[in-house]
């Protein structure tokens, strides 16, 4: 049987004014989340069109170890520092299609 895991997709727009804070600020979410238990990859892409358009392609082992992610204080220091520089955020919690 195949294993089936966890797709995140987190898009964010930011505010024009911002933009450069908020990229400084979700670069480094990379280095540390990419090292934590249940991660299997963790990318950041800015759109070529919009560069206030940040997107995180996100896999993970299982719901739970994404849950531990969320919980992390790397995080919730993102989160904090960015809160009110953010027009959107938008996640998707997906489960990859094994064919």
């Amino acid at each position: 049987m195949e294993k089936s895991y966890l797709t995140i997709v987190a898009r964010i727009l930011v505010k024009e004014e911002h933009r450069e804070f908020v990229k400084a600020e979700l670069l480094k979410l990379l280095e540390v989340t990419r090292v934590e238990e249940g991660n299997i990859s963790y990318d950041l892409q800015q759109d070529n069109g919009n560069p206030n358009f940040f997107l995180f392609h996100e896999k993970w082992i299982n719901r739970e170890l994404w849950q531990k992610h969320m919980g992390n204080k790397h995080l919730a220091h993102y989160l904090k520092v960015t809160e009110g520089k953010v027009n959107e955020f938008i996640l998707n919690e997906m489960t990859e299609i094994i064919n």
